[in-house]
């Protein structure tokens, strides 16, 4: 028999396998700016991407401006290397030099020795008003209507400062008090000062150091900004000062490509001869910008436009490449006499330098595209002879601040200082993420209310894991039978991990991930909602991946800054595994302790011992981080929760609880008032009711019921019927109060 079942398998075959059609593979792609449409993202060099992002221009404090682009630009690097896996090389410059800088340099340099020279009244009166009449005449050429109230707003406020000083010397006040609204002015006029002692002894500045001490001060500022944003330190940066050698190369060969040309000390990108060129295009980002002189003269800076500069380009598209420096100006040695870098030059000669003639990505803010990244394509384009030197242009959208413009020459901004003063760095990078990079995002109290709904919500589930997860169970344990409704809720998990992904793949949509982040939560919460009516455990192993998944991508996005935690850290950064692992036992122990505790209080009738559990939780543990959650019939919950958050809940729920118990009174005094005008009311006689209505009656039957109205006109019947069930009701009510007296009710 064995022999013929080895006959019968002779000659038989595996049957021919046939693959799975699967789905085509999300692929990801970006809104590139060069295109305007969402482009396929493919690197030019494997799984490398080189990364170019314009830094700032330090000369003042970073505000959120900057934080909406380089938080939006933390968030794409860090997707793309931890989600999507790329090998990126993220390369930023700080600029150093500018005109900005050092129109702002000497001015701060002026204003204090202004100060330190303590004016004598007479003389500071008489330099304000030369301020107050050279500040009215920009003010009379400024068109911007939003610029021209600031600087209205601005004018007056100097005015105001200076006429109490005025009639001070007028009434030949105490020299203390005169001093006193010396000082109030000169700091109320210290930009219209500054301004005005820049523009007459500006060019008499010959002290170097303070056009490097001013941008190395507020590029470390700017540093520590960034890293109490949590925004991740670039792989390389670069400062325009440290690469003065290698812009002076870049613009030569620009030159001698045939390019750009010397005038006067200065050098000038030949926009014409660029656009000429069939290898070449100008403009490509924004085309209908070209020839924009007021967006270009803002792009060659303040010093920079003045006639005699303007005179020197053969077309006024062109922009200067390198500029001759005048008196009050830093300076460094090239082959057309003493100059310094042009702002749009030095973005191309150090990205050039470190990444090549063609780069993966290069990233800015909105309004950099024109002429900022234009003409760094068109100048880097001519220095390569290449047509391709960013490949993908990425940029974040404005700020806005409560629906308005955010602008730091309209001095309106907030900075992020402050802005941390008010949210956490967590908090602001959550109201990012509910909004695309590249569109507006209105920074406001509804803004970041929904940020912090979202945290909350968040960390309720996270918090609910962990005591989950606390309960004591075997090895075996662990793993426990799926029911339909675990089964239901890994079905959903997969779907949303897949719609998480196509939503990344889509731009890098963070807005849609984060709704479906709510929704597979909130599917969770149900879950455990439902495990808890029926009294069954959660499976936890479940919960457990989930809530993983979930601290990932939070991590990922650089909401989380722990390696190793389940959800939100507690007790801020490094201390968080540690202090949750340390203490959570002993809290374990003192809930269970007050459980019994409380159980026997019951029992035997003690409200006082009741009264200190409930002071325990509401009052002592919030104070420590500690949150207890009461469920009737179920054990209580521990949760480590952020103190400022429930020491907020604390104040929320007392604030309620006041409000209920302010109605409530209300309700009791309302009652009281309308049993009292009732009582009033059952006291009067139905003879006397209408009595005391002579304003509408004047005569009165033995009854005392109305007969004739005021004029002495008889009533009508219907008047009569009417008048009669009220002193019938009123009769009714009498009677009912006459019992009360007599059964001892109130008088």
């Amino acid at each position: 028999m064995a022999g013929c079942s080895g006959e019968q398998g002779k000659g038989r075959r595996q049957p021919q396998w046939s693959p799975p059609t699967g789905s085509e593979p999300c692929k990801l792609r970006l809104y590139n700016s060069l295109t305007r449409n969402k482009d396929v993202f493919i690197p030019q060099n494997g799984n490398r991407v080189t990364w170019y992002c314009c830094g700032p221009t330090v000369y003042d404090a970073s505000h959120m401006g900057h934080a909406r682009s380089y938080i939006s630009f933390d968030i794409l690097r860090r997707v793309l290397r931890d989600y999507f896996k790329f090998d990126v090389f993220y390369c930023m410059n700080i600029t150093d030099i500018d005109d900005k800088i050092i129109k702002r340099a000497r001015q701060n340099c002026l204003f204090e020795r202004y100060r330190e020279r303590r004016p004598p009244t007479a003389q500071l009166l008489e330099d304000i008003h030369a301020a107050l009449k050279s500040f009215s005449g920009k003010l009379d050429e400024t068109t911007d209507p939003d610029k021209k109230q600031m600087l209205e707003r601005m004018r007056l406020a100097v005015q105001l400062a200076a006429a109490p000083l005025e009639e001070a010397v007028r009434s030949h006040l105490a020299a203390e008090d005169i001093a006193r609204r010396a000082q109030v002015l000169l700091e109320e006029a210290k930009d219209l000062l500054s301004d005005w002692l820049d523009s007459t002894l500006g060019s008499e500045v010959t002290d170097n150091s303070i056009f490097s001490k001013l941008p190395k001060f507020w590029e470390g500022e700017f540093h520590k900004d960034m890293e109490a944003l949590n925004v991740l330190p670039p792989d390389v940066l670069t400062r325009v000062s440290e690469y003065v050698p290698e812009i002076v190369n870049f613009v030569q060969k620009i030159v001698d490509n045939g390019y750009g040309y010397a005038s006067n000390g200065s050098v000038y990108f030949d926009t014409a001869k660029f656009a000429s060129s069939e290898r070449h295009s100008y403009g490509k980002l924004v085309p209908e910008a070209v020839g924009d002189q007021k967006a270009l003269q803002e792009g060659e800076g303040d010093l920079s436009i003045s006639a005699d500069r303007l005179s020197e380009k053969r077309s006024p598209s062109d922009f200067a490449l390198w500029k001759a420096s005048k008196p009050g100006e830093p300076s460094w040695p090239c082959p057309w006499g003493k100059g310094r870098p042009g702002w749009h030059i030095e973005c191309s000669a150090m990205a050039g330098t470190l990444l090549g003639a063609s780069m993966d990505i290069h990233g800015g803010g909105f309004d950099l595209r024109f002429p900022h990244h234009d003409n760094e394509l068109a100048q880097s384009e001519a220095y390569f002879e290449n047509d391709c030197w960013v490949r993908y242009f990425l940029h974040t959208g404005h700020l806005t601040i409560a629906g308005c413009k955010m602008s730091k020459s309209l001095k309106n901004f907030i900075t992020i200082k402050d802005a941390l003063k008010k949210h956490s760095a967590r908090q602001l990078r959550l109201a990012f993420l509910m909004h695309s990079w590249k569109d507006t995002l209105d920074y406001s109290s509804n803004t970041m209310e929904s940020a912090l709904q979202f945290e909350k919500f968040m960390n309720e589930f996270f918090l609910n894991v962990k005591d989950i997860l606390r309960a004591p169970v075997d090895i075996t344990g662990q793993f426990e039978k799926w029911e339909e409704e675990e089964a239901e809720l890994n079905e959903s998990f997969y779907s949303k991990k897949a719609a998480v992904h196509a939503a990344l793949c889509d731009n890098i949509d963070t807005r849609t991930v984060l709704e479906e982040m709510r929704a597979l939560v909130s599917q969770c919460n149900l879950y455990m909602a439902a495990r808890k009516t029926a009294r069954r455990r959660p499976n936890r192993a479940l919960l457990e991946t989930v809530a993983l998944y979930l601290t990932h991508m939070l991590r990922i996005f650089g909401a989380i800054e722990e390696e190793n935690s389940l959800g939100f850290p507690v007790g801020g950064p490094g201390t968080s595994l540690n202090l949750e692992s340390t203490v959570m036992p002993y809290l374990q122990v003192l809930s269970e302790f007050r459980e019994g505790v409380r159980k026997i209080a019951r029992e035997k009738k003690v409200p006082e011992v009741l009264q200190l559990s409930d002071a325990l939780r509401d009052d002592v543990l919030p104070e420590l981080g500690v949150r207890l959650e009461d469920h009737e019939g179920l054990p209580t919950v521990v949760k480590l929760v952020d103190r400022e958050m429930l020491l907020k809940e604390r104040e929320e729920k007392r604030r309620v609880e006041e409000e209920k118990r302010k109605k409530k009174e209300e309700a009791a005094r309302r009652k009281q008032e309308q049993e009292a005008a009732k009582l009033a009311k059952m006291k009067i006689p139905p003879s006397e009711m209408f009595l005391s209505e002579s304003d509408k009656y004047s005569k009165f039957d033995e009854n005392g019921l109305p007969t004739h109205d005021l004029e002495g006109k008889e009533l009508s019947k219907g008047q009569a019927k009417k008048l009669k069930k009220l002193f019938e009701a009123q009769e009714k009510l009498h009677k009912e109060y006459l019992q009360m007296v007599q059964n001892g009710g109130p008088e």
